[in-house]
């Protein structure tokens, strides 16, 4: 019982994740401050990766590694955004961590369906083989490429104050 809740809550909150930095990351490419959704998606960025350690495992796993990596990046967004105020350099650190935050949700979630879904899965039992990896190579790509644009277009003061 406490595992399907467990599950159902760090899948909600996965998802609430996504969303959110969708929102926070088109904001950032029309160089405008996010305000609350960015609260919204660093905490429930923040959530995911910490429940996702919750789960019994004997092995460290591949997303236990994407789980550690997207805590390093939280630790310098979230300082970039509420102690350093977005201030000189923070703001590419802010805008840069938010994207790649998301990506690392986003990075995740292919994966999941790969796994989960049966004709996915049929295309890629090991996600090693050429379906997975180009999907995750594209999604990196893009990824990539938003990531220099919030980097460029982000600027808090054309939007509302952080």
């Amino acid at each position: 019982m406490f595992l399907t809740l467990l599950l159902l809550g760090h899948t909600l909150i996965s998802v609430a994740a996504i969303i959110a930095g969708i929102v926070v990351v088109a904001d950032l490419l029309r160089g405008r401050d996010s305000g609350s959704m960015a609260t919204v998606f660093l905490a429930t960025a923040l959530l995911t990766s910490a429940t996702g350690f919750l789960f019994p495992f004997t092995v460290f796993l591949p997303s236990h590694g994407t789980a550690i990596v997207a805590l390093v990046v939280l630790a310098a967004t979230l300082p970039a955004r509420y102690s350093f105020r977005l201030a000189g350099p923070w703001r590419a650190v802010y805008a840069g961590g938010a994207v790649a935050s998301l990506f690392l949700l986003v990075f995740v979630a292919i994966a999941q369906v790969f796994a989960k879904v049966p004709s996915l899965r049929a295309t890629a039992p090991t996600q090693s083989e050429p379906p997975f990896l180009i999907t995750e190579g594209i999604t990196l790509a893009i990824f990539v490429l938003l990531g220099v644009l919030a980097v460029r277009r982000f600027h808090p003061g054309a939007g509302r104050p952080a």
